[in-house]
């Protein structure tokens, strides 16, 4: 949904692609740097084929990769960004990490919160949203957006200034 959001600020869409993807690809804004967004059409604990395959196809190296995607271990409503480290529990990031052969990319974390009691996190995951997180979503999904640019025009440690500090006290 993130990167639906860049898309359209590219006024990009996403065609069909050799590497069992969904690709865009454009500039967010004039002179910026050329981004090429990809959704994989495995499934998500299978996304690591898909990205390999597009890393050989663009000819691209692990540190400018970034893959966005859901976490279970930050609260709803916030977005973390790091670079390298294992995958959390998250398969999708595994299968990426196994495919792509090392760990040190970067990442765009979404938060989405710990399924409550005891249901199951796969269940959790691929649930829809209630009403109340569709109300605050679009806010995060552009949050996720203007992070990933950040990312892409700035550095990982720019975004991180921006991202991991906490909002303005009201006046």
């Amino acid at each position: 949904m993130a990167l639906a959001i860049l898309a359209d600020r590219m006024s990009a869409r996403f065609t069909s692609h050799k590497t069992n993807s969904a690709v865009a690809e454009g500039r967010s804004n004039p002179g910026g740097p050329r981004l090429i967004l990809a959704k994989p059409n495995s499934f998500m604990n299978l996304s690591g084929g898909p990205v390999s395959q597009l890393m050989r196809f663009y000819s691209l190296e692990p540190s400018q990769l970034i893959v966005v995607h859901d976490e279970l271990d930050l609260p709803f409503d916030s977005i973390r960004l790091k670079s390298g480290g294992g995958p959390g529990g998250h398969n999708g990031v595994r299968d990426i990490i196994s495919a792509v052969g090392t760990p040190d990319f970067i990442r765009v974390r979404i938060g989405v919160g710990r399924p409550p009691g005891r249901q199951d996190p796969a269940d959790f995951v691929l649930r829809d949203f209630n009403a109340a997180e569709r109300q605050v979503l679009p806010n995060i999904l552009v949050d996720a957006a203007d992070a990933i640019e950040k990312i892409a025009t700035d550095g990982l440690e720019a975004a991180q200034q921006i991202f991991h500090s906490p909002p303005p006290a009201a006046s």
